[in-house]
């Protein structure tokens, strides 16, 4: 079977178990969250293997299912962010890596979840912040192959440009006015500018778990998804954006539940 059929398989199994959970929220995306956050754990520290120690590894994946459990039984999100913090204070000075994967890993799990919560206004944030992701991705890709130009930061990923960092900003600036506009039967402006933010820190992202790949020599971030390579690879840029809709939201809002979460961000003038 060719490299393209396995993505094709696997995407056709997971885009429709991924659109339904999305849509179901609740237990049933706080579970999906957990499944990205204990995957991208699993392929960081199997990346960084030589860097890790057996007890720093086995403090960091009791930490993490400890926060995976709680999210689980819908403890306060910021409760479960301290124990990550926590966590990673205390592994620092066994392992660095350890430290920061369980950060990477287990902070965008509690994000994601929060954001999508179970309320409608929470699915609106959740379609919203993938699809500017997707389009960001989608388009910084083939603008950049098409236009070319000078590279964006060659050290960490030789292949990107600035005019596919660019072309990704418009692309997700006008995905987020098309979910404003199916979603509120207008283009809520904030949702647009907010969109530029996202966008930038979803290539940061991508940009850096390159680096990360580069340092230890790895062309794929593991094997978990047949014809794609690995969880980090998909969701590289994804889970970045996502902290940061959740910190944005939850300074404009002073709350962090969904939906004055999202429905602050759009009414609050930015």
């Amino acid at each position: 079977m060719s490299n393209l059929q396995l993505r094709i398989m696997t995407a056709a199994v997971l885009a429709p178990v991924t659109i339904l959970l999305i849509w179901l929220g609740g237990m049933s995306f706080r579970v999906l969250a957990v499944v990205i956050g204990f995957a991208i754990f699993f392929e960081w520290t199997t990346l960084s293997a030589s860097k890790q120690t057996r007890s720093g590894l086995t403090a960091a994946w009791a930490v993490l299912s400890i926060a995976a459990g709680l999210l689980l039984i819908e403890v306060p999100s910021l409760q479960i962010l301290a124990i990550l913090a926590a966590g990673a204070i205390f592994l620092i000075q066994r392992s660095n890596w350890a430290a920061a994967g369980l950060l990477y890993a287990g902070v965008p799990m509690v994000c994601l979840a929060i954001l999508r919560g179970d309320t409608t206004s929470g699915l609106i944030a959740i379609i919203y912040l993938f699809a500017l992701v997707w389009a960001t991705d989608i388009f910084a890709y083939f603008t950049g192959r098409t236009l070319g130009g000078p590279k964006l930061a060659p050290r960490f990923s030789p292949n990107k440009t600035w005019s596919g960092a660019i072309g990704g900003v418009v692309a997700a600036m006008i995905a987020a006015a098309a979910v404003s506009y199916f979603s509120f039967d207008r283009v809520k402006y904030p949702m647009v500018i907010l969109a530029i933010m996202l966008s930038v820190a979803s290539q940061i992202g991508d940009l850096g778990e390159s680096w990360v790949k580069r340092r230890f020599g790895a062309k794929d971030s593991g094997k978990l998804l047949p014809g794609h390579g690995g969880v980090m690879d998909r969701v590289d840029g994804l889970i970045v954006a996502a902290v940061m809709l959740y910190v944005i939201g939850a300074l404009v809002t002073g709350s962090d539940t969904p939906s004055s979460m999202f429905i602050g961000i759009v009414l609050q003038p930015l």
